[in-house]
């Protein structure tokens, strides 16, 4: 089986595309870069489409590595045949694989290899061929040594059978398909855990039941963590008849009962002791995986939904990481984000110095000419928003709600010590509120995106493949976005396309050692970066005020000679081409077309033309909760409040109502028609309108609704 038709058997797309699509990953190239500017080689396939062929490469070539090992295993054993060489060289998948490695992997000393040792396998291949008519007189001949009677010699070749039976690739297969259709999960609660405290989140599972296959995401990882917890037990059945049945008829051959007896006594033996334990482990792992991929997913649509949320850009900002007794730490921040001014206030209680807190504000807002106000959502939140709108400032002051989660991660980051050496956690957590408000991706790529806090059970899935999707997302927006060279942090720019961390640091020093970056083409005296990272990198990274326009767009600079020439053509200069929408209208862009740039990569530079350097983010926008409602027991049945989308799952949306508890939306209430996916009606970062339909004051649940 070929690269080419694996990936074809899990994915329909041309197999061109697919072909140009692999050469392009063999030479390095990043998923951002194939999918902008390799559009003609790839037939115009997006992001989604090359990322989903990259995974299905990287499978194709753990299943030919894994195939090359077992391989070698057999043939060092003498044992490979060519049947069972095709069969491997065929196999499509892992299970199918080590199914058919099973019975020549090395085991440690079981039931059968000890009954092997008495030689006891030529009674079970007697008893196995089902003809003999009493095997009990043929079990006779093999008493004697470690093997003291005929029942100890029918026993150990019954363990021999069992273990073919569990090895045989076809029984496998059908209990596997069995389990995979009919399997159900049931839960128990542990007696010593159910009046607990801490399992009561957990009381849905405490007597529980229902078809794996069908159990949602959310539901299997809640059990897995509340099994992992120790708060209950897990069993997954199917009914065992129907089981046996399946096996009887794969392996029973005739009706002489004298060896039948025996053969089911060890199929009986094999289902409960071998095959049944192994395959659970198997379909649990599966159901897991699949779990594992969905919550993944799920956080990866929210990751970037956060990611590219509203930026308010280039403002002075005075942030502030609100606080009771502690009080507030209010920073202030220039158009750059750099860290102008830091202290301390105390308008909340114990202190309540309010009068000399709101002096504070208005002298730093007036001395450092701020232009938006920045709060975090954490505790003492609404109440410095009341304090901070109490204010009577002399100018017309944006205050915005800043979601802080993950700042304290931040502050207490490599990342974050080497930006503020002389400074604490609770400045550089300030600082951070700030910069989201200013620029969310900039800053955001600067944390862990598991301590972001928009994921689903993001702690107890795969850790490994959630890393590799998240990174994959944050590096689509970051260059989506675009990244300004001169002003980048070096965490940003690690995710330019073709840079990584080290040419990221690099760019960094070259920038302090030289100054200002001042062109595209400048970029290749930085140390280490190559031609092929120029190609992978330049077009994402953006030169403000650099003498070649272009410098500031996402046109590539091997595209360069293609607007230079349409300019030339139009007997204007590239300046004098930028936004003149009217002769852009009139070019005929199939005058420009190359072997290796067509009418895609020519539209895409047209469209980029007309607007250069555009972000395309949406703008920040002001919002404002209930002044009423401060806290939990504000909230009443049938209020209607304004709400900001703050976490999306399979299962609904989490709002913002302006106080410590998020609201639930289930899916069943966000729209009058059936909705199978949440994302298909609300975004992160939302403004909705909910209606509150239950308090559970005592557990701290609201209950809401979108539904009119």
């Amino acid at each position: 089986m070929t690269e080419l038709h694996y990936i074809q058997s899990n994915i329909s797309l041309p197999e061109k595309s697919i072909l140009k699509t692999i050469e392009l990953l063999n030479q390095d190239c990043t998923i951002p870069f194939i999918a902008r500017y390799r559009k003609e080689m790839t037939g115009n396939l997006d992001e989604v489409q090359i990322g989903e062929i990259s995974k299905l490469k990287i499978a194709y070539e753990t299943l030919e590595k894994r195939k090359e090992s077992i391989l070698k295993a057999i043939q060092e054993q003498d044992a490979l045949t060519p049947s069972l060489q095709n069969k491997i060289e065929q196999a499509k998948d892992l299970t199918i694989l080590e199914d058919l490695y099973l019975p020549f992997k090395k085991k440690r000393k079981t039931k059968a290899s000890v009954a092997k040792e008495n030689g006891l396998e030529p009674l079970a291949k007697i008893i196995m061929k089902q003809e003999h008519q009493d095997v009990n007189y043929a079990a006779q001949r093999f008493v004697g040594g470690n093997v003291t009677s005929t029942e100890q010699a029918l026993e150990g070749a019954r363990y021999i059978i069992a273990e073919w039976v569990n090895e045989n690739e076809y029984v496998r297969n059908k209990i596997r398909r069995l389990y995979q259709r009919k399997a159900i999960i049931s839960t128990k609660v542990v007696k010593a855990q159910k009046d607990a405290e801490n399992a009561q989140k957990y009381k849905q599972y405490f007597d529980w039941s229902e078809s794996l296959h069908r159990t949602p995401s959310h539901r299997l990882l809640a059990m897995l963590r509340a099994e992992k917890e120790g708060v209950i037990k897990i069993k997954v059945e199917v009914d065992k008849e129907e089981a046996l049945e399946i096996i009887d008829r794969l392996v029973i051959k005739t009706n002489i009962e004298s060896c039948t007896n025996q053969v089911f006594l060890a199929i009986e033996d094999a289902y409960k002791r071998l095959l049944s334990p192994a395959i659970v482990t198997e379909v649990m792992n599966e159901a897991k995986s699949k779990a594992d991929d969905t919550a993944i997913a799920v956080f990866a649509d929210n990751l970037k939904q956060l990611l590219l949320g509203a930026p308010l850009g280039q403002k002075r900002v005075l942030a502030l990481d609100p606080g009771f007794s502690s009080g507030c730490k209010v920073v202030c921040l220039d158009e750059k984000g750099d860290l102008l001014h830091n202290e301390n206030i105390y308008p909340h209680p114990p202190q309540r110095e309010t009068s000399q807190a709101s002096k504070k504000i208005r002298s730093l807002v007036n001395a450092y000419n701020i232009e938006a106000i920045a709060i975090g959502n954490g505790t003492a939140s609404r109440e410095t928003e009341f304090f901070i709108k109490k204010i009577p400032f002399d100018r017309d002051l944006q205050v915005f709600i800043v979601n802080e989660a993950g700042a304290s991660v931040y502050s207490a980051s490599k990342i974050a010590r080497a930006e503020f050496p002389n400074y604490d956690v609770t400045v550089r957590g300030a600082v951070s509120i700030g910069r989201r408000l200013k620029d969310p991706l900039a800053e955001l790529v600067k944390i862990d995106p598991k301590a972001i806090g928009v994921g689903q059970y993001q702690h107890d899935v795969d850790q490994t493949k959630l890393k590799e999707e998240l990174d994959t997302v944050v590096m689509s927006c970051v260059n989506a976005v675009g990244v300004n060279v001169n002003t980048a942090s070096s965490a940003l720019l690690s995710y330019v396309s073709g840079i990584g961390v080290n040419l990221a640091e690099n760019i960094v020093s070259y920038r302090s050692e030289q100054g200002k970056i001042d062109s595209r083409n400048s970029l290749k005296n930085v140390p280490r970066l190559g031609p092929k990272a120029f190609e992978q990198a330049a077009a994402f990274l953006r030169i403000t005020d650099a003498k070649h326009p272009l410098d500031n767009s996402t046109v590539h600079p091997e595209s360069y000679h293609i607007v230079e020439q349409m300019a030339k053509d139009a007997k204007i200069s590239i300046h004098e081409l930028i936004g003149n929408k009217t002769v852009l209208n009139t070019i005929q862009l199939e005058k420009y077309c190359t072997e290796t740039i067509g009418l895609p990569t020519l539209n895409d530079i047209i469209k980029e033309l007309e607007k250069p350097g555009v972000d395309p983010r949406k703008v920040a926008k002001r919002f404002e909760f209930d002044p009423n409602v401060k806290s939990i027991s504000d909230v009443k049945v049938g209020m209607s409040l304004p709400g900001i989308v703050n976490n999306i799952t399979n299962f609904g949306c989490f709002v913002d109502i302006g106080i410590k508890e998020s609201g639930l939306v289930h899916i069943s209430k966000l729209a009058n028609e059936f909705i199978s996916d949440v994302n298909t009606v609300v975004k992160l970062h939302q403004h909705v309108i909910v209606k509150v339909v239950e308090v559970d004051e005592a557990r701290k649940r609201i209950q809401l609704s979108m539904i009119d």
